[in-house]
């Protein structure tokens, strides 16, 4: 027993030093280049294509299966010849032979993190995407900060300027926040449970001035301006301040709402700004989206006429910088979970 409690004990020690080190080395290159990332492109009508092919392989019968592909490069050689045929008709420009699809992931936590891969692959997009195309979104979100899901949904925006048709498709949830950038879309496809709208604005933190007064120790908040704190967590709160407080609330959901009755007018702004979330079936009803549908069926069912391209902006690390990232994004979302309940700033809710 003696044994296996200094064993435990050592253990709890070597990995609590090892995390250190990892936090240490992770920090010191960081700003160093080392974090750059780049775009992955993957062509998902040949990953859907070999799931296919696996799955004849173990079912249908060899010889069988061995015409079928003798048949199959027949055609693929027929289409390639006809397309070298028009393209010499037209002047050597190689025409495009189906119309291209482009799916990208937002899954958002808080502070909306996943915006900064967002930028990079609606970036890489645009500099190839015509008005022919289409760009789909798959979104996952329960909301967050006002700023940062702003920025998310401006990202969002960018394709809409360009004339690119958007779809938003939500298999879980777009909530607040989340409906803020999913509201951009020129189509919105959701699960039949999926949950939709929220479409207000909440903030919340304790007070401990009470707490402190009685044990005699005084709180000071210094401040220039009127309205630079109307809250605080250890000052003593006014009614004047705390006016102000839920002045710029309502200021926030009034934006809120102008926002989602400029880009999705067909949607009741007063009826569904209440803060109350749908469900797929009860968000169509309410126009909150346009189709119950899942993700998966409408981009297979794009990938039979269309060439549907997965874009991704990812990080390459090495060992030392994933596990200091591991262990710092640990500490970060107890710090974000606790700093959501006490801090003075507002959140999509």
């Amino acid at each position: 027993m003696e044994y296996g409690l200094f064993l435990a004990k050592s253990v709890t020690v070597l990995v609590t030093i090892a995390l250190i080190v990892a936090l240490v080395v992770s920090a010191g290159h960081r700003g160093k280049g080392s974090d750059k990332g780049h775009i992955e492109v993957t062509h998902l009508n040949d990953k859907f294509e070999s799931v296919q092919d696996a799955l004849k392989d173990a079912i249908f019968d060899a010889e069988d299966r061995k015409q079928e592909i003798k048949e199959q490069q027949k055609k693929e050689k027929a289409e390639a010849k006809a397309r070298k045929k028009a393209a010499k008709k037209h002047d050597d420009k190689l025409p495009q032979a189906k119309p291209r699809v482009f799916v990208l992931n937002f899954d958002g936590d808080i502070k909306a993190s996943a915006v900064e891969n967002l930028r990079e692959e609606i970036s890489g997009v645009l500099s190839l995407a015509s008005e022919k195309d289409e760009v789909v979104l798959r979104l996952e979100s329960g909301g967050g900060m006002v700023h940062s899901y702003g920025l998310a949904s401006s990202q969002l925006d960018r394709i809409k300027k360009k004339g690119i048709p958007l779809t938003v498709c939500v298999d879980k949830v777009a909530a607040s926040g989340g409906y803020m950038m999913a509201c951009v879309a020129d189509k919105i496809l959701a699960a039949p449970f999926a949950v939709m709208g929220s479409i207000g604005v909440v903030a919340q933190l304790p007070n401990f001035h009470r707490l402190l007064k009685k044990n005699y120790v005084d709180f000071e908040l210094l401040t220039a301006g009127e309205h630079k704190r109307t809250l605080t967590m250890f000052g003593e709160n006014t009614e004047k301040g705390r006016e102000k407080f839920v002045e710029d609330l309502e200021d926030t959901h009034e934006l809120f709402k102008n926002f989602v009755a400029e880009h999705r007018p067909v949607v009741d702004v007063n009826a569904v700004a209440t803060g109350d979330v749908w469900f797929g079936q009860r968000a169509l009803e309410n126009q909150l989206v346009d189709e119950l549908l899942t993700s998966d069926e409408y981009i297979h069912t794009l990938a039979e006429t269309a060439d549907v391209y997965e874009v991704e902006y990812v990080f390459k690390k090495s060992i030392h910088e994933k596990l200091g990232l591991a262990a710092q994004g640990a500490i970060d979302r107890l710090l974000v979970t606790w700093l959501s309940r006490v801090q003075n700033s507002r959140f999509f809710s």
